[in-house]
């Protein structure tokens, strides 16, 4: 039968009060939380750039075209390309910025292998920057150098700013990313599947619109922004997009001499 372990009362003052299975498990959780953060922010900039950029698109070949075949085979080739693009170069910026910090975790090992002064006057240092003072930045570092991991994983953390144990799979990340650009893609070209084009370019605008402003508002909940400021931000940059598009499919064609969207 499991054993539940009480929160902390308000009378828990000391660190010695706290129950260690409970802070396992609140650690535990917390970490949980900051995976899913990364995995979230990977779907969130999947998702605006399919939307803003297939939105862009289509604008611009609907305006310039004034036809639904030609929008639908510029949408979906975009679409094809943002999905590869976004996933592999997600993929390999991911598994190069691992490979080095790898590289950069083994220099610090060795460091703490061959000068492990070194390494301890470094750690002293970095907890004097935080605020300690030096006879107890000099005490903690030589308690944690008593450890060689220990030392090894506080300097990684302090002075290189990175986790050891960071488990981020660079194929999961740009899986996430793939897909959410994906779904996201399908907003502005799905009108022009099924509205004919006058009522689709606007029907594309609108839904794209919603889509990044419900976007903006569901960031909102991990980001403890106001939900409506939020919302806006994510749809301006939208609002900029489509009339981008707009603008080069309509002015551009016209200073250039070829057909566009009549006035």
């Amino acid at each position: 039968m499991a054993t539940t372990h009480p929160e902390p009362s308000p009378h828990w003052q000391h660190a010695i009060d706290f129950d260690p299975a409970w802070i396992k498990g609140h650690v535990d959780a917390e970490r949980r939380t900051a995976g899913l953060l990364s995995e979230i922010r990977e779907a969130v900039f999947g998702a605006q750039d399919g939307l803003i950029s297939i939105l862009a698109v289509v604008s611009t070949v609907a305006g310039a075209s004034n036809e639904a075949y030609p929008v639908l085979v510029a949408g979906l080739a975009a679409a094809l390309a943002g999905i590869l693009s976004m996933s592999v170069g997600e993929y390999m910026s991911s598994k190069s910025q691992r490979e080095i910090f790898d590289a950069q975790i083994a220099g610090e090992a060795v460091e703490v292998q061959e000068r492990p002064g070194e390494a301890e006057a470094e750690v002293a240092y970095l907890l004097q920057e935080e605020g300690l003072e030096r006879e107890a930045a000099l005490r903690v570092a030589r308690e944690l150098a008593a450890v060689r991991p220990v030392l090894l994983k506080t300097m990684v953390e302090k002075e290189l700013g990175l986790a050891p144990e960071d488990d981020g799979s660079p194929l999961r990340g740009a899986l996430v990313m793939g897909a959410a650009f994906a779904v996201a893609a399908l907003v502005p070209l799905l009108p022009y599947l099924l509205l004919p084009l006058a009522t689709a370019v606007w029907t594309a605008v609108l839904l794209t619109g919603l889509a990044l402003f419900c976007m903006g508002v569901l960031k909102s909940r991990w980001t403890r922004r106001h939900w409506l400021p939020s919302g806006l931000e994510i749809l301006a940059l939208g609002a900029v997009a489509g009339i981008a598009g707009w603008l080069f499919g309509t002015v551009l064609p016209a200073l250039l001499g070829v057909a566009g969207v009549a006035p």
